[in-house]
């Protein structure tokens, strides 16, 4: 006798839902901030015209025309269509400045995240692993950093190494280095009591292996979301160095610089302040917005 029961065709039919993988679960998540998608975009264009600019900028970045000595923009009377925003107080182009100036500006946050990154990690590691006085140590001397007024510390170190455009991403490097520090560490603390490390430790793992095999990976949100958030402050950091005298110098096109060359010309000639220091505002803000958007996306508890 056959036990097998009759199928409803409705079943049999009945589509097996479909699990979103995790890009795509992070994607939906990610664009559901209108705010964050802005600033990926202009961030996208910010690097677009750094990696293009000797293609896209109508002169080049350093060339003088003594015919044009302070030229307003180019819907402006007396403004021509050859420097659509005008020229500075040597008669250089400033669009092609500012083109050029984001390779200086977006290379130094993007370095500056990289070096405070790399550090932040080691160090956060052991400070998370070894909680003796090598940690003790380590944490004391981010605690002191974290102390100082950022710009203020940032300006003593390079009046002890010297003015210039390596020494400024050191000293802003250093800046930030504690909190990538102190993320790392939080993370591993919270990570090292998980199952899944107690049974690499029983399975033979050595050190090295459950701090980058294993611990690392899961720590990595909050930094992908702190380093975002960090190469904005590693680019004001940079331009206030810079405008100060202690950054980039001359003639270079770095955006604090070129405010630093603008400042005795702010009641004649607007365009020479208000180009750069929009150009920084509005690559702070798009930096703000992606990291507000990565945290978003990342965190679990954020997420809607």
């Amino acid at each position: 006798m056959s036990t097998n029961l009759p199928i409803d065709p409705v079943e049999a039919f009945e589509p097996v839902p479909v699990v979103p993988g995790p890009w795509r679960e992070f994607w939906t998540s990610f664009s559901a901030n209108r705010g964050a998608v802005m600033g990926l975009g202009v961030v996208a264009l910010l690097l677009l015209v750094a990696i293009f600019a000797p293609w896209l900028a109508p002169h080049a970045p350093n060339l003088t025309d003594s015919s044009a000595f302070l030229r307003p923009p180019a819907w402006q009377e007396g403004g021509s269509r050859l420097h659509l925003l005008g020229t500075d107080a040597i008669g250089r182009d400033i669009l092609s400045r500012l083109m050029h100036g984001s390779r200086l500006s977006l290379s130094i946050g993007l370095a500056v995240v990289a070096i405070s990154v790399v550090v932040g990690i080691a160090l956060g590691l052991v400070a998370g692993f070894f909680r003796g006085v090598l940690g003790i140590a380590i944490m004391r001397l981010m605690d002191v950093i974290l102390t100082l007024p950022s710009l203020l510390l940032a300006i003593v170190i390079v009046a002890i190494l010297g003015p210039g455009l390596v020494n400024a991403m050191l000293a802003v490097a250093i800046v930030v280095l504690p909190h990538y520090v102190r993320i790392t560490r939080a993370a591993v603390i919270s990570e090292v009591s998980r199952d899944y490390v107690t049974a690499a430790r029983i399975s033979g793992a050595g050190t090295l292996r459950l701090m980058f095999r294993e611990v690392l990976p899961n720590c990595a949100a909050p930094l992908i979301v702190q380093a975002s958030l960090g190469v904005s402050t590693a680019i004001l950091d940079a331009a206030a160095l810079g405008f100060l005298g202690l950054g980039a110098q001359p003639p270079s096109p770095e955006w604090g610089t070129m405010l630093a060359d603008a400042r005795e010309f702010v009641l004649r000639a607007w365009w020479v302040v208000t180009f750069p220091g929009l150009a920084i505002l509005v690559a702070v803000l798009a930096f703000n917005l992606l990291g507000d958007g990565l945290r978003d996306a990342l965190d679990p508890k954020l997420k809607k």
